[in-house]
């Protein structure tokens, strides 16, 4: 039985490595090197022409970085994998190859701050336009399609409001026109979602924060057809060089090999909170993709294994209730990232998505009342107490 035939648990320690070819070693060595030495000039020569492979230097391919873009393929079902310094590396790697001036965006109606940021960036800079929607029926996707378009961008769940895509609906419609489907897929990562699967093109991670898990690295993660991450890798990527450091590439590959277990304790805890908070009567409304009266719950349970770690709510009162609750935590940290072991709680409409215009922030769903959660490790019980505490201080 082949790594590629075996269960996603077993994968996610053993793909992308074996021992054998890195002198017995158990845990995949450390590369930390620039460059690599050939045995004869027409070794290198035969290296840089792409005759023969083998590694030139680190921007280009390093040994430990390799293991943890085959093992990201195998876990998303993808055919090759490509690692960068960061989820917006990736992100913006992926766009700048998918478009070039005048072409146009599809987008998912609510997006991280720093995408927005992007897109607009393009859109200044080479006249490439972009539509959000919440791709919610065929009619409507169909509606925002161009003979220029290039791409439709997703997250599911959206960032912060918990919003889903149906990725199967918009891979329909989609494919008829020929038009990649690029999924954000950090929220879940490959062990709740595979976006692959239901038929979508391309899978962007933040790798920073699921699949790294210790609030250690900063990284990012792209999956898909092997033809088309390759020209990522020979041009987008080379070029521009916004590669991920074999250092960053071994602590996510320790990182991986418990992504299991902490995303069940994630979801498990979320579950918990959410329902705490659901009857809490300083919480005006909740937002969680287990929620049985979520809207999307039925693409939730369509395409996610589980609910999740991340919980949106609204408090009631304004923006400054919002900031006391927060102010008033005893342990819970205030901070952006999300899928550490700590719980981590932040103010999006000033903080991750401070850079959105406020019409197109609540167009989001941003509002100033909404704070987002990400459930951490700790006891549950203790992480109630401490939200409990803070909501009874508004």
């Amino acid at each position: 039985m082949t790594i590629h035939e075996k269960k996603f648990n077993t994968m996610v320690i053993h793909g992308g490595y074996d021992s054998k070819d890195h002198l017995g070693s158990l845990s995949t060595p450390l590369y930390q090197t620039s460059t690599f030495t050939f045995e004869t000039a027409e070794q290198g020569e035969k290296r840089f022409a792409g005759e023969e492979s083998g590694y030139i230097y680190s921007r280009l391919g390093n040994p430990t970085v390799r293991a943890l873009e085959e093992r990201i393929a195998l876990l998303e079902g993808g055919e090759a994998g490509l690692a960068f310094a960061s989820g917006m590396a990736a992100a913006s790697a992926i766009l700048f190859a998918l478009t070039k001036a005048n072409d146009h965006i599809i987008c998912s109606q609510g997006i991280y701050g720093c995408t927005f940021g992007l897109l607009n960036i393009m859109k200044e800079k080479y006249n490439i336009q972009t539509d959000f929607s919440h791709l919610e029926t065929e009619q409507e996707i169909k509606a925002l399609i161009k003979p220029e378009t290039r791409c439709i961008y997703i997250e599911t769940p959206i960032n912060p409001t918990m919003k889903l895509i149906d990725l199967e609906l918009v891979s329909k419609v989609a494919k008829v026109h020929n038009i990649p489907v690029v999924v954000d897929n950090t929220f879940c990562s490959p062990y709740l979602q595979q976006p692959l699967q239901k038929g979508c093109d391309i899978v962007i991670h933040s790798a920073t924060k699921y699949i790294g898990g210790h609030g250690d690295v900063v990284a990012g993660l792209v999956v898909g057809k092997k033809d088309f991450i390759s020209e990522v890798a020979m041009t987008t990527q080379k070029d521009i060089g916004g590669i991920m450091a074999p250092f960053d590439a071994w602590l996510l590959l320790r990182g991986l090999k418990t992504l299991p277990v902490r995303l069940d304790r994630h979801s498990s805890n979320a579950w918990n909170i959410f329902q705490k908070l659901k009857e809490h009567p300083k919480v005006a409304n909740i937002y969680y993709p287990g929620d049985p009266d979520h809207k999307d719950y039925h693409i939730m349970k369509k395409q996610m294994k589980q609910g999740g770690g991340l919980i949106s709510f609204e408090v009631k009162g304004s923006k400054r209730d919002a900031q006391q609750m927060l102010n008033a935590l005893s342990f819970i940290n205030i901070a952006v990232s999300l899928g550490d072991a700590e719980t981590l709680i932040q103010h999006p409409a000033t903080m991750t998505h401070a850079v959105v215009p406020e019409e197109s922030r609540l167009k989001m769903g941003i509002t100033d009342q909404l704070i987002r959660l990400s459930v951490g490790l700790e006891d549950w019980e203790d992480i109630w107490a401490d939200l409990n505490q803070a909501l009874e201080s508004i």
